[in-house]
């Protein structure tokens, strides 16, 4: 069984280190409406952070980061997983990200993450992540 998470108002940081917890215990977990999730601080501040990651390295030799929002959801929850060894790349594969809501998942019920909601955060100043990829040109 695959336990559904929307993503939407759910700070990523938070919601990226439950959900690789989850998938290291075992879980098979989709998140749906990634481009909703949202990361805390001030917009100039979070954008300049993620084109600096975008653009360091060689476009031969990496490293990598991606632009799409689904991508850099699992990218950052990838960073709280020893993805390098077998039991983090299983639990990798474990986790399905998508923009928006699938036909497979329309009527299903999400869970909801409450240590991850918006409502913990003190400062209303934060940006989407689809805001983030539609700034470091991604086209989804």
């Amino acid at each position: 069984m695959v336990t559904v998470i929307d993503a939407d108002g759910l700070l990523l940081g938070r919601m990226a280190s439950v959900v690789a917890g989850r998938a290291l215990a075992g879980e098979e977990i989709a998140i749906v409406n990634a481009e909703k999730a949202i990361v805390s601080g001030d917009r100039a501040y979070v954008l300049a952070a993620y084109y600096k990651k975008r653009d360091r390295g060689s476009r031969e030799g990496g490293p990598f980061y991606p632009r799409r929002p689904d991508h850099i959801v699992k990218r950052t929850i990838r960073g709280m997983l020893p993805y390098k060894r077998e039991r983090g790349a299983t639990a990798f594969k474990r986790i399905k990200v998508y923009v928006g809501v699938p036909a497979e998942f329309a009527g299903t019920e999400s869970e909801p993450l409450e240590v991850a909601h918006i409502n913990r955060l003190s400062s209303s100043r934060y940006v989407t992540v689809g805001a983030i990829s539609t700034n470091l040109g991604a086209k989804y």
